[in-house]
């Protein structure tokens, strides 16, 4: 059985192929990268490195062939590119005759109104008009999306939010990589969905764990898109990217997150790993880096 993930040299990729590779014969595992040339270190381990780009189809083509269990990770991009790039791999997978697809979706992807939602509904309806077996790996949020307020907070600054009581399931991109390897490795995942989430919880008690972590006060300013926005600007967010940060506060602020499930222990064994200890290791990571 070959087994291929696509993105496997990004921060997500990366972890799952880890995770695979401590149960996986190395020759059983192949990846679907842009830039083989990044993936050498995947190639020296016994990985087959494949050049597949989301944007030319053809590449696709020979990149899936043989694949019996394929994990497409969601491209990066606005919604127009994406839901483009990932018509093309699933495509691609139907041609050359791809037994399984999992592919990493959004929380209540069908029925949510989260900004990102128009790529993962297009997607999973593209998957299943293949009629080929799936499973959705509809991930909430990953805590690491909060790295640079985290940071902030830690040098000082208070936490901003417009997200006002909206809740979140946050939880660390390693135990989201974990789920999805468990899924393509594993038996008895055809045609399922899986929500993995975190507890979801509000920024108040987000901020509240992060203090107890950093063992300080941390100061936290509810305020209105407009205001937060500026403050964005104000802190050197470039221009382009405000409006995306705004619209995210927003569709927690609307609740698109607020969904919880107990799907990671039908896969892991475990729950997601607990607020507090996934923010002490996104603590000391970046404190490292620093150091």
């Amino acid at each position: 059985m070959k087994m291929l993930v696509t993105g496997a040299t990004g921060k997500f990729g990366t972890k799952v192929v880890e995770t695979l590779l401590k149960t996986v014969p190395a020759n059983q595992l192949a990846v679907s990268v842009r830039k083989p040339e990044k993936a050498e270190g995947l190639r020296a381990r016994g990985v087959e490195v494949r050049q597949g780009d989301f944007d030319n189809p053809e590449t696709l083509d020979s990149a899936f062939a043989g694949i019996d269990r394929l994990l497409i990770i969601s491209a990066d991009g606005d919604n127009d590119t994406r839901i483009r790039q990932h018509a093309n791999a699933v495509s691609a997978a139907e041609r050359e005759g791809v037994k399984f697809i999992a592919y990493t979706s959004l929380a209540n992807a069908q029925e949510s109104n989260n900004l990102f939602a128009p790529t993962h509904q297009a997607t999973e309806k593209a998957i299943l008009k293949t009629g080929i077996p799936y499973s959705f790996l509809r991930n909430n949020w990953y805590l690491e999306n909060e790295i640079s307020s985290i940071q902030a907070v830690s040098a000082g600054a208070p936490w901003i939010t417009s997200a006002g009581n909206g809740k979140v399931g946050w939880a660390l991109q390693q135990d989201y990589a974990e789920a999805a390897a468990a899924v393509l490795s594993g038996n008895g995942h055809e045609n399922t969905i899986y929500e993995l989430s975190g507890k979801v919880l509000t920024q108040e008690e987000l901020v509240s764990a992060l203090g107890t972590v950093l063992e300080k006060e941390v100061p936290m300013q509810q305020v209105d898109d407009a205001t937060y926005a500026d403050i964005m600007k104000g802190a050197g967010v470039p221009d382009f990217i405000i409006p995306l940060l705004v619209d995210i506060q927003r569709s927690i602020r609307e609740g698109s997150l607020d969904f919880e499930s107990s799907d990671f222990e039908k896969l892991l064994g475990r729950p997601a790993t607990p607020i507090n200890e996934a923010l002490s290791r996104i603590v000391s990571q970046f404190s490292k880096k620093e150091n």
